[in-house]
């Protein structure tokens, strides 16, 4: 049994340098690939070294930087973050905080881009490459606060304007309805005025003749048409005097011839 045991750890020791070997290979491949652009390929060649090295940091690292360039960002931030996880060396993790700051920036959140380069900083301070981001992402951030901010000011006066026409076309529409009504109200009136004077002056056509002339003004005649006037009165009313004079005279006369008679 011992025997056995031996001869397999030989075994594996033997296929070690092999395996090694053929983890460069793939990994070496991978990046000639990577430099003519074909990422999806070297993707290929770089889980291949995996798989020969599953502890490989070269292909892990080189892995997610062709995930990176497909866009694959989830997938890429994935990788680096894994690697951040157990990686000590300060370069090294410098290195996957700045990346993982990249991945985040093309993802658009800034506020976590900017804690990771902040991260890659704390471990690699001198790196000029990554306080360049830095800056960028908190100028992206500010202009993506700003243009916020415009554009919540804009709303609130889009809305203001929106209130303050409701407002002036509501009191604009209640000044042309109190004209309305007033207008309406000085049609009825002049209505009625009119219907007044016309049933006024079918009453007065309604009435007797002797009715409307009564109603006329009298004439104004002169004094000296009054004193004329009055003379013929009075020798009208003289006349009709005298002649009633007259004929109770004959009466009187008469009755007596009668009595007379009879004597």
């Amino acid at each position: 049994m011992k025997k056995k045991i031996v001869i397999w750890i030989v075994a594996l020791a033997a296929c070690s340098p092999l395996m090694a070997q053929q983890e460069r290979r793939f990994i070496r491949g991978g990046n000639d690939l990577f430099h003519t652009q074909k990422f999806e390929e070297a993707e290929v060649q770089y889980r291949k070294a995996l798989e020969k090295e599953d502890k490989s940091y070269a292909a892990a690292f080189n892995l997610a930087d062709a995930l990176y360039k497909q866009k694959k960002y989830d997938e890429a931030l994935q990788q680096f973050s894994s690697l951040a996880k157990d990686q000590e060396d300060k370069e090294y993790l410098g290195e996957l905080y700045h990346n993982i700051g990249n991945t985040l920036l093309a993802q658009n959140k800034l506020d976590e881009c900017i804690e990771a380069y902040k991260q890659s900083l704390r471990n690699r301070p001198n790196s000029q490459e990554t306080k360049y981001n830095l800056e960028f992402a908190r100028k992206m951030k500010q202009d993506q606060e700003n243009k916020d901010e415009n554009k919540d000011q804009n709303k609130d006066n889009k809305d203001q304007n929106k209130d303050q026409n409701q407002d002036q076309n509501k009191d604009q529409n209640k000044d042309q309805n109190q004209d309305q009504d007033q207008n309406k109200d000085q049609d009825k009136k002049e209505d009625q005025d009119q219907n007044k004077d016309q049933k006024q002056n079918q009453e007065k056509n309604d009435k007797p003749q002797d009715q409307q002339q009564s109603q006329q003004p009298e004439a104004k005649i002169s004094p000296e048409d009054a004193k004329r006037l009055l003379n013929a009165l009075e020798a009208e009313e003289q006349k009709t005097q005298d002649k009633v004079q007259k004929e109770k005279a004959e009466a009187l006369k008469a009755k007596r011839m009668k009595i007379e008679k009879n004597w």
